[in-house]
Order: structure tokens, then C-alpha cells, then sequence
């Protein structure tokens, strides 16, 4: 890969050019993307294929997953089209418990002959592990579902809308950054479907059809003179629903401080490139921070990565037990401080919440993938640590006998494990907005936007930047700042939330690609908040060499 093309890929989410070959599959026309597939009729076949075959061969439960992903990218740069990629992919994972123990196998040939020798060898791999397993495996009860579907509420198919009407769109986002003060721009569409069907032995049949779009851009000024660059990226947050999020209707966005539109339930991408081309200019005659205390104004696009890594993976029991240990670390949230029932995760406002059936996100479904109806529970209540994120066999481990149906797979030919639910910041229950908030603030800053981070491996230990940020002076918004990130723990820094906007800014930030595990999988999950301040929290500068 040439450097250039790697620099404008990277510049769309990194984490695109890692995508396992399960979710990217083999290159198809865009027109195959609307072809049926496999009916359910017939998806209950062959799945009562690998059933039936599991109990015959002694297991004493089994699931199979038949999934088909179709996927859809678009990139540009400037005024051309990069590359427009369509791929299929399709094929049954089945898992079993045998002798007490997992076992696991997948397969593309969706065949009763493919999908018995793909059964055969779960079982065998079962017994095969029993061999070293200390205990069996304790599953809780979920009750059968008989046949049922769910399907994201959208409004309009992205397989439907043509290539040609995303394409302009792109460009046109592209032209009106130019023509605002780029230099450079490229820009992307993520569009992913994945038609899952789930069957057990417990006698759940569930056909699931899940849609996912993220929308994104990243512009770049340039002052030759001085030999400066800045770059500001898309304010967008990838989002469960139909392509009707590229809509842009106005009644659908926010304005928030700075002049900054903060969109709600669509986005209109044409309007953000041109914001972020001036801001990116802007950026190249900011002033740089002073470092110091300040009170933090943080809007939801920029939150949603504080949440995610601060609450979403310490709480994933798995990391809290020490299994994600040699990948990805552990959690400093340990079962003590839960077993407490005091520990004080955060200040009394603070209510975080799992939540896998909000609307419009990406982690929305109607039910996991091991066939658990999905719901909603509280992990934080009053500041106060109450629950973590468990599934089928390890809710037993807390005292709980209910899974908290948040088990997902990547694709057919990865094994199903506890991944993160949507995680969100309740808002305040009093009218309040961001321009409230801002007047109420004598020396702060307001930041909007992802930037980098890092955290520590017990996700304690953390510093954020982010996109955009402004100063804050008596109550009012001052000029654009420059090398601004903030470092905290997460326990000081969810104490030291004082304010919570209400409901009317409620926004969700996502993530398409969130890892975990070994092998590693990717899922997509998102993280909903209102504008929220944080005082008296330490920034740095991070243009600044010691």
C-alpha cells in the first residue's frame, strides 16, 4: 500500500483496514447485495441439521447461528472516488456443550453434510477440552422463543439507494469543504447489514435483520507560510438505522455552543464539512492552552469515548474476572467494591445504564446471540456500582440467575462471547441545556468531538483529548484553544460531574469497531449522554515538551 493511501485511510477509523475477512467476505456486485438469500424455512432446516446432530452425538445443549453480512463502503478524496466495495459473506457457526465443556466449529458449505461434519467437530473439540476443564459449564435458564423476528426500524435500505446518489453525496461534502478553506478531504460511508438467524436446542428460532451506517470525513488546512496543518474530523456517530440518517433534516439537529450543529437522529454531512473546514482554518491561528484546573464542558459526541472506556469495558465481567488479561488487561472495578454495595463509582447524579434495545443504536437488537431476549439494567445508580455485563454462563458468578443478553459474535465463523451493550449516561431530570451550562462556568472548556486517548490497562488511569475545543470565560464562549487534553481517574473524574443537561440533547456516540478477545473480534456498539460538566478536572498541554 502506498503511504498516501494509507494516510487517507487511516484518516476514515483505523480500524477499517483490520477488519477480519468474516465481516468484509468476497467482493460481489452491488446489485447482489439485494438478492434474498436463503429463506427461513429453509435456515430452520439446516439448522435443526446441526441440532440434531449435537444430541445425537451425546451434547447436552447446543446453538447454531446461520449469518449472512453484506457490507457496502464508499470512499472519496477531493473530487474522486477511491474505491466502492461490496461484499457477501455466509456460513453457520455451531456451538455445544459436550461432557460438560464448549466446543465449537463453523463452516461455509451450508449443506446437511457440511453442517454435520462442522457438528461432529464441536463435539469433539468438547470432549476434547473436558479433558482439562475443572468445572462444567452452568448455564442460566432463558426461556424458548418459538419462532420469532426482529428487524432495525429503518426507513430507506441502503442496499435500495443507488451508488451513484452516495457517491454524490460524498463529493459533495468534499467540494463544500474546498471551498470553505481545505486543503484536503476525504470522506467515507459504512453500510453493514448482517441477517442473523439464531436456533437452540432449548427451542428458540429467531431471524434477525440488523442494520447499521456510519458516515465520516476528515479535512485537512494547510498554512504554508508557517509550515502548520490542522485537521478536524466528522461530528457524525455511526448509528443503527436505515440510510433515511443521511437525510439531514433540520428539525432533527441541535445547536450547540461555538455555532457547532450537533446532530440528533440524522445528519447532514454537506453542512458538517463546511463547518469543519472553517474550524480546521480556524484551528491554524488558535491559541494554545495554558494548563491547569477547569471546570469541563463535554458534549456526547465527545463523552460517548469517556464512557466506553471508562465504564463500558471495566465493567465487562470477563475483564473484572481476569480473563481478558493478556490482551487487553483487567478492571480496577474488582467484585469487592460491587460486593460493598457502596462503592461511589461516581457523584450522586451519575446513573450509567447497559442498554442493548435503544433505538437508533448500533449494539440494537432484539435479542443476543445466544438467543437471550435483550433488555435494559442499571450498572451505576446514584454513583453507586450495582451490576456488571454477564451472560448465559457467568451470571451464576454474581448470584443472578438471569443473563443480561449480551453475548455477540462478529460473524458465523467466530464463536459467540460477552461483548459490550450500548452504555450511556442517563440525563438530568431538570430542563437544562448547554447554553445554560456555559453561563454557569467562570473558567472552562468546552470540547466536542473524539480525539486520541489513553488508559491504563485496569481502565483507572486515563487521558482524553478531542476534536474541537473552546475556552470558557465567565460564563461565556471564548476563542478556539489548541493541545488541550484532560487527565483524571475514572472514579475521581465520575465524581466530579456536577451537571447533566436534559433529555432534549441527548446524543449517541458509536463505535464500529470495538475489540476484544483472542482471536480478536470487532463489534459495534454506541454510547448515549446529554452535554455534561466535570469540574476542577487537570489539562494538559499537548503541544508542550518537557
Amino acid at each position: 500500500m502506498k503511504r498516501r493511501d494509507f494516510v487517507q485511510l487511516a484518516g476514515l477509523g483505523a480500524g477499517a483496514l483490520m477488519m477480519p475477512y468474516e465481516l468484509t467476505g468476497r467482493s460481489i456486485p452491488a446489485e447482489a447485495l439485494m438478492a434474498p438469500g436463503m429463506d427461513a424455512a429453509g435456515k430452520k432446516l439446516m439448522a435443526d441439521a446441526a441440532l440434531n446432530t449435537a444430541k445425537s452425538l451425546g451434547a447436552t445443549y447446543a446453538d447454531a447461528r446461520i449469518g449472512r453480512y453484506l457490507n457496502q463502503y464508499v470512499f472519496t478524496r477531493e473530487d474522486k472516488v477511491q474505491n466502492v466495495v461490496n461484499t457477501e459473506s455466509f456460513g453457520i457457526g455451531i456451538r455445544v456443550i459436550a461432557s460438560g465443556t464448549w466446543g465449537f466449529a463453523s463452516t461455509n458449505n451450508v449443506t446437511e453434510d457440511g453442517i454435520k461434519k462442522a457438528t461432529e467437530q464441536a463435539v469433539a473439540i468438547a470432549k476434547a477440552n473436558s479433558k482439562i476443564q475443572k468445572e462444567p459449564v452452568k448455564l442460566a435458564p432463558v426461556r424458548p422463543y418459538g419462532e420469532v423476528k426482529w428487524k432495525t426500524p429503518i426507513k430507506k435500505d441502503f442496499k435500495e439507494v443507488p451508488v451513484s446518489e452516495k457517491v454524490d453525496l460524498l463529493l459533495s461534502a468534499n467540494a463544500t469543504a474546498l471551498e470553505n478553506g481545505a486543503n484536503f478531504v476525504n470522506s467515507a460511508l459504512f453500510m453493514v447489514n448482517e441477517q442473523k438467524y439464531f436456533a437452540s436446542t432449548e427451542g428458540s428460532y429467531i431471524d434477525q435483520d440488523v442494520h447499521r451506517i456510519w458516515p465520516t470525513f476528515g479535512v485537512t488546512a494547510i498554512d504554508r507560510s508557517k509550515g502548520k496543518f490542522k485537521s478536524r474530523q466528522a461530528l457524525s456517530a455511526p448509528v443503527g438505522m436505515g440510510y433515511e440518517y443521511m437525510d439531514g433534516l433540520a428539525s432533527e439537529k441541535l445547536e450547540g455552543p461555538a455555532g457547532i450543529k450537533l446532530y440528533k437522529n440524522s445528519y447532514d454531512m454537506v453542512e458538517d464539512a463546511t463547518l469543519g473546514a472553517q474550524q480546521a482554518k480556524e484551528m491554524l491561528e488558535a491559541k494554545s492552552v495554558e494548563p491547569g484546573k477547569y471546570d469541563l464542558v463535554l458534549e456526547p459526541n465527545h463523552l460517548g469515548l469517556t464512557i466506553h472506556e471508562s465504564v463500558g469495558h471495566p465493567l465487562e465481567l470477563d475483564r473484572v474476572l481476569g480473563y481478558e488479561a493478556n490482551y487487553a488487561g483487567t478492571s480496577f472495578a474488582t467484585l469487592d467494591k460491587w460486593e460493598s454495595k457502596d462503592f461511589k463509582y461516581g457523584s450522586d447524579i451519575v446513573n450509567l445504564v447497559a442498554d442493548k434495545t435503544q433505538k437508533g443504536s448500533l449494539g440494537a437488537v432484539g435479542y443476543d446471540d445466544e438467543g437471550v431476549k435483550c433488555k435494559k439494567w442499571d450498572l451505576v445508580r446514584n454513583g453507586v456500582l450495582v451490576n456488571y455485563q454477564a451472560i448465559r454462563d457467568q451470571v451464576h458468578m454474581i448470584d443472578q440467575d438471569e443473563s443480561h443478553g449480551c453475548c455477540y459474535s462478529q460473524s458465523w465463523n467466530d464463536v459467540q462471547f460477552q461483548r459490550m451493550p450500548n452504555v450511556s449516561l442517563e440525563p438530568g431530570t431538570e430542563k437544562y441545556s448547554a447554553q445554560d451550562m456555559i453561563k454557569d462556568v467562570e473558567k472552562g472548556i468546552y470540547i466536542a468531538g473524539r480525539g486520541s486517548y489513553s488508559i491504563d490497562q485496569q481502565r483507572y488511569n486515563f487521558q482524553f483529548g478531542g476534536t474541537v475545543f473552546y475556552e470558557i470565560k465567565n460564563g461565556e464562549i471564548g476563542p478556539m484553544l489548541n493541545d488541550v487534553a484532560y487527565q483524571s481517574n475514572t472514579q475521581e473524574f465520575w465524581n466530579s460531574c456536577v451537571k447533566i443537561c436534559d433529555e432534549s440533547d441527548y446524543r449517541l456516540f458509536g463505535s464500529f469497531f470495538d475489540g476484544k478477545g483472542q482471536p480478536s473480534q470487532i463489534s459495534a456498539v454506541s454510547h448515549g449522554s446529554s452535554t455534561s460538566r466535570f469540574n476542577e478536572v487537570n489539562v494538559i498541554n499537548t503541544g508542550r515538551t518537557i
